[in-house]
């Protein structure tokens, strides 16, 4: 039976990358307008959620968000989730209004045409240089300051299949901190499951993800880093394990 399964999986992961690129070739154009002055990111921005529905639609993954709290349009944020997935920039995409810059390797700059937008409009990070990473926090800063909302996976990568959640990083709650703005907890069910980085893997089908409470930073001190990085992973942490918990109740009811 996995002998068929190959065959799907292999389609199935060109197709992705053919959505990934036909919303580009076609709004091409506009893409380029919109990435020519930094004040235009916004108009880039509503165009990237275009992007990511489309993306989301048509490989079949029927998105549910779920909100504790929305955003307010007139303020920055940290915005926060755990990472297992190719479409979690997508999810993040489509579940934020907000317009907000993802931190994120550059290696993902290398890719065929995606990269080109990708290395222009996202604040990009070598991880193995100090140098680098450094420089994340001035261009955060600069972007803050016109407005704007940062997102930052926290694992630093994609954890090995076998871990749930993998320790969190401290850079994206020292510049929350830093810049007294909410922390943004996210949780993202399904998308290990949906589409991962294991190449033989994936199918269409529902895809959650939940905006927690946010938790605000305001009167904390450098010295609160780790508690705050700690406290938003224990809630991403306690929602992934309860609907674990869930679907092994629903399967022995079954």
């Amino acid at each position: 039976m996995a002998f068929f399964k190959y065959p799907f999986w292999l389609l199935y992961r060109i197709w992705f990358y053919v959505l990934v690129a036909i919303p580009i070739i076609v709004l091409f154009p506009l893409l380029i307008i919109s990435i020519s002055r930094e004040q235009w990111y916004p108009f880039f921005f509503r165009l990237a959620r275009i992007w990511s529905k489309f993306i989301l639609i048509g490989m079949g993954f029927g998105y549910k968000i779920t909100r504790e709290e929305t955003p307010d349009p007139k303020m920055s944020y940290m915005f926060v989730a755990n990472h297992t997935s190719m479409a979690d920039i997508m999810l993040m995409l489509v579940a934020v209004k907000n317009p907000f810059v993802f931190v994120g390797k550059q290696e993902l700059a290398k890719i065929p045409l995606f990269g080109f937008f990708y290395k222009r409009t996202c604040i990009l990070v070598d991880r193995t240089s100090a140098k680098s990473r450094q420089a994340v926090f001035l261009r955060a800063q600069r972007r803050l300051k016109q407005g704007l909302s940062i997102c930052i996976f926290p694992e630093g990568g994609v954890p090995e299949g076998d871990i749930l959640l993998d320790e969190f990083k401290d850079g994206a709650f020292r510049l929350a901190v830093n810049h007294q703005i909410p922390v943004v907890p996210i949780t993202f069910y399904d998308n290990k499951k949906r589409f991962s980085y294991v190449f033989f893997s994936g199918s269409p089908g529902k895809m959650r993800a939940k905006i927690h409470k946010f938790i605000p930073t305001r009167g904390l001190t450098i010295a609160d880093t780790k508690p705050l990085n700690e406290n938003v992973r224990t809630i991403i942490w306690k929602e992934l394990t309860s609907g674990l918990s869930t679907k092994k109740s629903h399967s022995n009811q079954e």
